[in-house]
């Protein structure tokens, strides 16, 4: 396994790499599973053929599947905002779910963005 931050080879019980201090699984300049560098907003590195991007990705860290089910079952509550670190969205689609009522039709609104890959989670607005 090698650091997707600086490309230095890493065991794969370490929690972060020791040459740059980045998490494992964080960064997106080297493959995980040659060291190679790879072209920015690449899907797949082109000297092993492994997918580089995951459904992880836009999701600050959480599995597609799960967040899937959670928006449609627990979305008018915006547990899934919560999930991703969005607690203002979160705090916002509860008060909308009591008040209006309109906490569901947000949710559909995630749901179909996240099952399209299209949902984002904004760094700068997170709590």
């Amino acid at each position: 396994m090698f650091c997707k931050n600086c490309g230095e080879q890493m065991n794969d019980n370490q929690a972060i790499c020791v040459k740059c201090g980045v998490k494992v699984g964080e960064g997106t300049q080297f493959c995980a599973n040659c060291g190679k560098e790879v072209a920015p907003n690449a899907e797949v590195c082109l000297n092993c053929g492994v997918a580089v991007k995951g459904a992880k990705d836009n999701l600050n860290g959480q599995d597609k599947i799960v967040m899937i089910l959670i928006c449609l079952f627990l979305g008018g509550l915006g547990i899934h905002n919560f999930m991703m670190g969005e607690t203002k969205k979160g705090v916002f689609k509860i008060i909308m779910s009591f008040c209006c009522g309109i906490g569901g039709i947000l949710a559909l609104i995630d749901l179909v963005k996240i099952a399209m890959g299209k949902y984002v989670v904004d760094p700068t607005k997170l709590v």
